[in-house]
């Protein structure tokens, strides 16, 4: 199993509703064991380079999952998407530090 980091990425005029945790609480469940970090909110933030559209990040989480086609399945469930948002699924690489 391979690691990825979920990026989660709000649209940049956005209201959350009234069952926001709910909907967030059930997309960490559906994510089983895969869930290795549940991640946490991104409140402040500043972009460095280019224009990343019309979303800003939102916080993250990491998972594991067979191949990035598979994580990327597991992302469809984020509830940012119905509102507009992105989830940016990336492989983490483990890099030999010796």
């Amino acid at each position: 199993m391979a690691k990825f980091l979920l990026a989660y990425r709000a649209p940049k005029v956005y209201s959350p509703g009234p069952t926001v945790m709910e909907d967030w609480n059930g997309y960490f469940a559906s994510l089983g064991s895969g869930l290795v970090d549940i991640g946490d909110p991104v409140f402040d933030r500043f972009t460095v380079g280019g224009d990343v559209a019309d979303t800003v990040l939102g916080g993250y989480s990491v998972i594991v999952a067979d191949d990035i086609e598979a994580a990327v399945a597991l992302a469809n469930g984020c509830p940012l998407l119905a509102a507009g948002g992105a989830v940016e699924v990336g492989a983490i690489t483990q890099l030999d530090r010796s």
